[in-house]
């Protein structure tokens, strides 16, 4: 009887940490990333941000310690590319809420700019 409450515990537990986003948002984020993955712009972004510690506190449609991308894509334009590559580099505080972006000053301005521009990408 034992085992059989164990095993049940368990499961329950695999169900409950399982993946909460619906399969329409999965389709959607696959569509809008095969719709992009042509795009110049989106493989040069992209392949900077996995080589940089970016994922560490950015996702693309999750919050984790930074904004999620998405949520940066919808709230500025392409005019805003230079301020924002500005504000990787020096690093910010006060606009996503009080924790800290960390200064990336090894970062070129021109890789800066290539990984907004991946990010702007992601506007729904």
């Amino acid at each position: 009887m034992k085992k059989y409450l164990i095993v049940s515990l368990l499961l329950s537990a695999i169900v409950a940490c399982g993946d909460n986003k619906t399969e329409g948002t999965k389709e959607t984020a696959t569509e809008t990333t095969n719709n992009l993955s042509s795009n110049p712009d989106y493989q040069k972004g992209l392949a900077l941000i996995a080589k940089n510690d970016c994922l560490t506190c950015h996702k693309v449609d999750t919050k984790l310690t930074g904004p999620a991308y998405r949520d940066v894509a919808n709230k500025y334009s392409e005019k805003d590319i230079t301020t924002l590559a500005q504000k990787v580099i020096k690093g910010g505080q006060g606009v996503w809420g009080a924790i800290p972006m960390t200064p990336h000053p090894a970062l070129a301005q021109a890789d800066a700019e290539q990984m907004i521009k991946y990010i702007l990408l992601l506007k729904k």
